[in-house]
């Protein structure tokens, strides 16, 4: 039987400080909203002008579900409403802790 791993995926990107405000109600209202089956966790990070949105996924098919929808995925949208042009890392978790 396979092994099932977490996946994190991390969208960044740079922000224009004029669009940072704007940005950070758009990440809210997406937490306001559905979320896809299998997303365990979100957070927008900043340090200087880069943002980043790390999601952590239940599995790599969890991810995979959620990017075969019509709709662009929800974080590389926000970059883009803003003016960004975000870049995707995925990586798989291979050991972890939590608490």
């Amino acid at each position: 039987m396979a092994e099932h791993r977490h996946v994190l995926t991390e969208v960044r990107a740079m922000v224009h400080p004029s669009r940072e405000d704007d940005f950070v109600a758009r990440f809210q209202a997406i937490l306001a909203g559905p979320r896809p089956d299998g997303l365990l966790r979100t957070e927008l990070l900043h340090t200087g002008g880069e943002w980043r949105v790390q999601t952590l996924w239940r599995d790599r098919q969890a991810l995979e579900a959620m990017r075969v929808g019509s709709d662009e995925p929800a974080a590389p949208a926000l970059f883009r409403s803003v003016g960004s042009e975000p870049e995707l890392t995925v990586l798989e978790v291979v050991v972890t802790t939590a608490g």
